[in-house]
């Protein structure tokens, strides 16, 4: 029973809430590690004793505070919908109590340093010498890079968008985010180009219906490639690569602009944020920016007391 029920709340996900299949993946692998941890029992009969006993054995096996929340987020919604659907007659997750995190802020690197890995990315695409599928692949990854910083799209955004989502006619493209949810996002001159580039690289004729395509299961150029090569590049441009990945560049994009003024509602659409209390983490950091260069900086800092 509780693998058909299984089903029915993935199959619900897909088709009320749009759910993405990175994450209806990661409801399959929680949940499935929960209903196997709690045989004999069953989600239609487990009580909430043996659930807080099972978060309990996942935290005495070292799991991160942020992997509890998540594992107890996906049981929550399961039972939710277990008691939703009159599939038991109760949500025994309820009185659960998830663990206590403190709050972190996300990585930012530098307007220099975006400069630098740019700089850098443009570089390897004009070097003398290369053969035409290692000049496609440099021009790719500059086109993706200046892409990414130019928009603040989330990486899966960006692998998937569509071949005809930039077209001269139009000064922004839109993207389908989150639950479906479609946006407008403006692209700068320079993105342009690099996409330009990089079309006029690719072999004539060469059709598919992805604009970063690649031989690959999904069609287009898979998440993780995308990450290893940028993280290259950062090593390249002397960066440390366990700073930077997709998603700092798209933290630099959101900080950055407001840094330079941006207002945050702005901002906020451009991300695809459906709750302004997740872009204002930025205005921590920038916060965080200010107090540290008051602290470091002040010349009354250093008198004594």
């Amino acid at each position: 029973m509780s693998e058909r029920a299984l089903r029915s709340f993935l199959a619900m996900l897909a088709a009320e809430r749009g759910a993405a299949k990175n994450t209806l993946d990661a409801y399959r692998r929680d949940l499935a590690h929960y209903l196997e941890a709690i045989v004999p029992e069953t989600a239609e009969t487990v009580a909430v004793a043996r659930i807080r006993a099972y978060l309990q054995d996942l935290a005495a096996e070292g799991f991160k505070p942020a992997t509890l929340a998540r594992r107890l987020s996906s049981i929550r919604q399961f039972h939710g919908f277990l008691y939703t659907e009159a599939m038991r007659p109760d949500d025994p997750t309820v009185t659960l109590e998830g663990p206590k995190r403190g709050s972190s802020l996300p990585k930012v690197i530098s307007i220099d340093d975006v400069t630098r890995l740019l700089d850098q990315a443009r570089s390897e695409a004009g070097k003398p010498g290369l053969s035409a599928h290692a000049r496609l692949a440099a021009l790719r990854l500059q086109a993706m890079i200046e892409l990414l910083y130019a928009t603040g799209l989330r990486v899966s955004e960006l692998v998937a968008l569509p071949a005809q989502s930039i077209r001269p006619d139009r000064e922004g493209l839109i993207v389908r985010g989150k639950g479906n949810k479609e946006r407008l996002v403006l692209i700068t001159g320079a993105a342009r180009e690099a996409v330009s580039q990089y079309r006029a690289a690719m072999k004539p004729g060469a059709a598919s219906r992805f604009l970063f395509p690649a031989a690959s299961e999904l069609g287009h150029v898979p998440r993780q490639v995308f990450a290893r090569e940028l993280k290259r590049l950062a090593g390249t441009a002397g960066i440390r690569a366990d700073l930077l990945s997709p998603h700092v560049l798209r933290h630099a994009f959101a900080t950055h602009l407001l840094q330079n003024g941006a207002d945050l509602r702005i901002v906020q659409q451009l991300l695809g944020h459906a709750d302004i209390a997740t872009t204002q983490i930025y205005t921590h950091v920038l916060d965080e920016r200010a107090r540290a260069m008051v602290r470091d900086l002040h010349p009354l800092n250093d008198r004594p007391e």
